[in-house]
Parts: structure tokens; C-alpha cells; sequence
């Protein structure tokens, strides 16, 4: 329908030559045209989006296999009950961290399977007698062949501050006490630092709550927190 001035319904001029709805239908079909072109960078960055998070997950996935798998090969290196080697050695060392340590420790000198016992890792202040009564050990003729070490506040400390007293002493041997969920990484701490020819004996305290680590959660998050600390150990060696 057309009005005066050649205006269509729209109100918009019509251009001569050509139907009013002709210039609609154009615009449609530019932007049904542009549509293809539009989304086609969308779908390239959705693409890329999808493959990244794919990626991602894998490499979250990968990690946390290495990561189980090196938890299971650790809980393998953890002593457990069983016979130990009754061989005598030159000294007997304790890494302090629980009574029961020290008590096996003064039983294994007693019992002549050393003839000096070297604690470490000692609270100063604390000397012979009062580790003997922590102990609940009778001070007997023991007193005079326990030494103490005040300088070491963990396991790398322990191991240097055993080395030194060990070149010192000119020990050739030694047995090693500490808890069996201590033991990996005290055998690689002390491992770096003794001569390669050296007689190292692991000796595992198993305390009564570690006996099945996986059934309890305090028992668990303790090995887990071992577990990390190892894989620490292991990457500072590395550096």
C-alpha cells in the first residue's frame, strides 16, 4: 500500500525500479550469509577450549599415577616385623622421636651388640642420667659408653652430625635405630654421607600404632606425610 509522497506503510521511500520488500529480504540474507563465518570461529575456539581441558585432565590423570604408584613402592621400602641381624657393629645410633627407640637401643648395647651408643638429635639440657630415666633403663654400666648429640634437629642433621662423630670415633660400622616408617629416608640421608665401603645396619623400631598403617587415619596420614618428605629427600639430593 503506498501513501502520498511515494512512501510505503513503513514509511520508508521506495526506491523506483525495485519492489519495497526487496531491500529487507537482501539484509536477511547478508546476515543468514555471515552467520557460517561467525561461527566458525567459535567452534574453533570451543575446539581448542576442549582440547586443552582434555589435556589437562591427562596430565592431572598421569600425575596422579606416578604419584600412587610412588606411594605403593614406598610403603615397600618400609621394614617390617620380622628377624633382624643380631651381627655386632662398632656403634649403635638412635634417632630420637620416641621412647621405645632409645629403650631398644640401650638393650642392644647391653646385650654386647656394640660398644658405644650414640643418640642424636638430643634436646640440650638433657643428659645421660635423665635419658636413662626417660627410658626407664637402670643407669648400670651403660652410662659410660652413651654419647649424645645435640646439634641435630632432623634426619639430614642427624645423618652429619652422626658422620662427624663417626670420623671422629674412626668407626668402620654402625647400627641404625629409628622407627620402620623412618627408616627409607634415614638409610638414604645416612647413605650420603658415609663412605661408600661403610657397614650400615637397619635396625626398625615398629611402634604398636604403625603395626597396619592402612587401617588407621592418623597411621595413613603419617606415612603419607613420610612419603613426602622422602620424595623431598630425594629431589635435594638431586639439586
Amino acid at each position: 500500500v503506498r501513501f502520498s509522497g511515494g512512501e510505503t506503510r513503513a514509511g520508508r521511500r521506495a526506491v523506483p525500479g525495485r519492489p519495497a520488500g526487496d531491500s529487507a529480504r537482501g539484509s536477511f540474507s547478508a546476515r543468514k550469509a555471515a552467520e557460517p563465518r561467525r561461527a566458525a570461529p567459535r567452534a574453533m575456539r570451543y575446539g581448542k577450549r576442549r582440547r586443552r581441558t582434555k589435556t589437562a585432565l591427562l596430565c592431572l590423570a598421569l600425575i596422579l599415577l606416578c604419584w600412587g604408584a610412588g606411594f605403593y613402592w614406598f610403603t615397600r621400602l618400609i621394614p617390617t616385623p620380622g628377624p633382624v641381624s643380631e651381627e655386632a657393629t662398632d656403634a649403635i645410633v638412635v634417632l630420637t622421636g620416641g621412647a621405645g627407640r632409645v629403650r631398644e637401643g640401650l638393650r642392644l648395647l647391653e646385650n654386647g651388640l656394640a660398644g658405644k651408643l650414640f643418640v642424636s638429635g638430643v634436646y640440650r639440657g638433657v643428659d645421660v642420667q635423665a635419658l636413662l630415666r626417660h627410658a626407664r633403663q637402670e643407669p648400670g654400666n651403660l652410662e659410660c659408653c652413651i654419647v649424645l648429640g645435640y646439634v641435630a634437629d632432623n634426619t639430614r642433621g642427624n645423618a652429619r652430625e652422626t658422620a662427624t662423630w663417626i670420623e671422629r670415633e674412626r668407626h668402620g660400622s654402625l647400627r641404625l635405630v629409628t622407627a620402620s616408617y623412618h627408616m627409607p629416608r634415614s638409610l638414604l640421608e645416612f647413605r650420603r654421607v658415609l663412605p661408600s665401603e661403610f657397614d650400615l645396619v637397619a635396625h626398625p623400631v615398629h611402634p604398636e600404632h604403625f603395626q597396619a598403617w592402612w587401617r588407621s587415619r592418623n597411621s595413613l596420614r603419617l606415612a603419607l606425610s613420610e612419603y613426602h618428605k622422602y620424595l623431598f629427600a630425594l629431589a635435594v639430593g638431586f639439586l
